[in-house]
């Protein structure tokens, strides 16, 4: 079978969302390990999302067999099966490169030589897309400025962002998972990934903490991805998380943080896949955030505890005090947690995007 068609596939999950990488052999191999040519050239249909008809249709497959192809390739993680909010129907759709196939390809905690392969090969992926961007770094990084944020950070401390203009204080929290009947959790991919390669979290930080909800937790729970938790247990898991000091980010239907969400991570900043980008210059940070953080000058001892556990490293001493930069504050609220003197708080701004590019690195050649 022509090599082309793993190409095809390749850009076809790419263009489905996330981050610019280079379509090379190491992508391609990654892909080789999961599916077969008989599954790419049937997923290769998959221009836009399709129900179970349109599918027969264009493939002419009968309905027995066309079941069975659908159910491997929804349980690899390549396609996603979730039924319309207001048909009802089956939609098919082929996964995005992130969110999507990365999380997938380790998300059922399996420690196998193949997934074991699987953490090898992402590591490559990300080091190739470090090469690209610091190669290229200005064409690159406008490619990311121009491509929409993957995720939304939902603050922890004080309050809690749930829809359009609610607010709700941290100790109602619940009313976020009151619009959901559904609720999963699954392995921490990055985490897990960070196992396979011996380079465990560097905070204990728990491996199963992956949120997903409604007809997203659904899918996850169906095809092996996730185990069917109750509400109680999803808030105890947000509530783990807080004290942990790990940054809850939140992924929302059609990536509109207006929208409701699908699923919540629960980050730390040595195994985050997103953090680990940003910090090895493959990838700027780019996310959608409604606060941003303010430290009390009176009340500030420097002692640099905000410092030390700020993912994006925002606040800077000046003089007696650290002062947060807003342009590199998420909002997250993590160093309000972990003030001694409580000088910090968070300010309710309108919905933006932070985005910061990744440092220009030196890139040394083998």
């Amino acid at each position: 079978m022509p090599e082309n068609i793993w190409n095809a596939l390749a850009r076809k999950i790419l263009n489905a969302g996330g981050p610019p990488v280079p379509i090379n052999e190491n992508l391609i191999d990654l892909l080789k390990l999961l599916i077969n040519e008989d599954q790419v050239i049937f997923l290769l249909n998959f221009r836009k999302p399709l129900n179970f008809e349109q599918i027969q249709e264009k493939t002419g497959i009968e309905e027995e067999p066309l079941k069975e192809i659908l159910e491997t390739l929804m349980n690899v993680g390549l396609l996603t099966g979730i039924p319309s909010r207001t048909t009802r129907i089956m939609v098919y759709r082929l996964v995005a490169f992130l969110p999507g196939l990365l999380e997938f390809t380790l998300m059922k905690g399996e420690s196998g030589p193949k997934q074991k392969k699987i953490a090898r090969m992402w590591e490559q992926i990300f080091q190739d897309a470090t090469e690209m961007t610091q190669n290229n770094y200005d064409v690159v990084v406008n490619a990311f400025k121009n491509a929409p944020a993957i995720d939304h950070v939902i603050p922890i401390g004080e309050k809690i962002e749930i829809s359009e203009d609610t607010i709700i204080p941290n100790e109602d929290i619940e009313k976020i998972l009151e619009k959901f009947e559904v609720f999963s959790v699954s392995h921490c991919y990055c985490r897990h990934r960070k196992n396979l390669l011996e380079d465990p979290c560097k905070i204990n930080a728990p491996i199963q903490n992956c949120l997903s909800f409604g007809r997203t937790a659904r899918f996850a729970i169906d095809h092996g991805f996730a185990k069917e938790i109750s509400r109680n247990e999803s808030l105890s898991l947000l509530k783990e998380a807080e004290e942990l000091g790990l940054v809850h980010k939140a992924f929302h239907v059609n990536g509109d943080p207006n929208l409701e969400e699908l699923a919540i991570c629960n980050c730390c900043q040595c195994c985050c896949g997103s953090f680990g980008n940003f910090y090895r210059g493959a990838a700027p940070t780019s996310t959608m955030s409604s606060y941003v953080a303010f430290i009390d000058e009176q009340l500030c001892i420097a002692c640099g505890t905000c410092l030390e556990v700020c993912p994006m490293g925002a606040p800077t001493l000046e003089g007696d005090c650290y002062i947060i930069g807003i342009d590199k504050c998420l909002g997250c609220g993590v160093c309000i947690n972990r003030c001694p003197e409580q000088a910090i708080k968070l300010q309710k701004t309108e919905l933006h995007r932070v985005f910061i590019p990744p440092k220009k690195i030196p890139i040394h050649s083998e």
